[in-house]
């Protein structure tokens, strides 16, 4: 079994590496935090240079068609790195459902603009107090004439202020998962727009939609029969959130290790101490497991096999992997861990923030037990 990646794969890994780098440093991550827009201008206009904005989307639509292992060699270095962009909703989870189900139109116009770069296309899923499934979906979509009128709220908006176009989920009829996706343009009158705060101080909104027309151009797939897209592409975008939960992992266990070995107390360097010595050890371990698991899902996804369990265990797994490792880290650093001066709980915040985000635990093992159980 070769487990070691490809001269081309290592090459993508090493522009990744030296791109975030020289446009998304620790310095540039932590200043995004209290920036609006969210993410650094220059990092995204050489994501989109790079081909790396299209990066699983088709090359007849401008795209790189990347395979989902080259996805996670992205990922990895993208979560090291903590590089703040909207590269998984517009490139991953709005490029991933427009290459499915988008007419010819909506894919000339949008696909290719997501690919370049030149467009940044948001989803809107997530609603106050529902869950992840689609029964959660309550936002209405009613049919008015050739119109339709989209009325409700949706919560924890990745970059909506940013955005050219939002997915946006909504109900359409009274079956669980009669669901229609829409792409809506924010600037639209009876959109409202209001920042949220989040552990991990990224850029989020939430947004209400009070009677908002929209026509029918801006349907995305077949009316009522969106779930089921929604669902394969957010497999794709589980395997790579687990991705950049590892790298997030190594890179914060990188610094700890670094730290245990230089920091001195009673004349030796807390790494000498096996209290210390075996957590590292147990974590080194941990995160290791998870990069296997992702891999492994990665390359199921790749050789045609069904990832309808392996996606929701590749996140399961590496999210909490990296919250335990990421907690470790803050407390081998002691009471400095917890201050802002200190790196450690800048992984430590997006390591609780992805464990949240994108299907919680409690959605994940739900998904996992419906693959071991479900007989239907």
């Amino acid at each position: 079994m070769d487990l070691a990646f490809s001269d081309e794969q290592e090459v993508l890994r090493e522009t990744v590496r030296g791109l975030a780098a020289r446009h998304a440093d620790l310095a540039v991550v932590r200043a995004m935090e209290e920036d609006p827009r969210g993410y650094p201008a220059d990092l995204w206009t050489k994501l989109g240079e790079s081909g790396l904005t299209g990066l699983t989307i088709p090359e007849k639509w401008g795209g790189s068609q990347m395979s989902m292992l080259d996805a996670v060699v992205v990922y990895d270095e993208l979560g090291r790195a903590l590089s703040p962009s909207p590269h998984f909703v517009s490139s991953v989870m709005s490029g991933g459902v427009l290459t499915a189900a988008g007419t010819d139109e909506q894919r000339q116009e949008w696909l290719t603009s997501i690919a370049s770069g030149e467009a940044v296309v948001t989803t809107a899923w997530l609603e106050p107090d529902r869950g992840h499934g689609p029964k959660g979906v309550a936002l209405s979509a009613v049919q008015d004439g050739g119109a339709w009128v989209l009325s409700g709220t949706k919560r924890h908006v990745p970059y909506a202020n940013s955005a050219d176009r939002i997915l946006v989920l909504a109900r359409t009829g009274p079956a669980p998962e009669d669901i229609t996706l829409f792409l809506v343009d924010p600037s639209a009158p009876g959109i409202t727009l209001t920042p949220q705060r989040t552990i991990a101080s990224d850029t989020q909104h939430r947004i209400d939609l009070d009677a908002v027309r929209v026509g029918p151009e801006a349907v995305v797939g077949d009316v009522g029969a969106a779930w089921p897209i929604w669902s394969e592409t957010l497999l794709d975008g589980l395997v790579l959130l687990a991705a950049g939960a590892v790298g997030g992992a190594r890179r914060v266990l990188e610094i700890t290790v670094e730290y245990a070995k230089t920091r001195r107390q009673f004349d030796k360097p807390l790494g000498a101490f096996q209290a210390i010595a075996h957590n590292l050890s147990d974590a080194v371990t941990a995160v290791d497991g998870a990069e296997t698991l992702v891999w492994e899902a990665a390359w199921s996804r790749d050789t045609g096999r069904s990832t309808a369990r392996l996606a929701p265990m590749a996140k399961l797994f590496a999210c909490k992997t990296y919250r335990e490792v990421s907690d470790l880290a803050v407390h081998v650093h002691g009471g400095m861990g917890f201050t802002v001066e200190c790196d450690v709980q800048l992984f430590f915040r997006r390591a609780k923030s992805l464990q949240l985000n994108w299907c919680d635990d409690r959605r994940l093992e739900e998904l996992i037990a419906a693959q071991l159980l479900d007989t239907a």
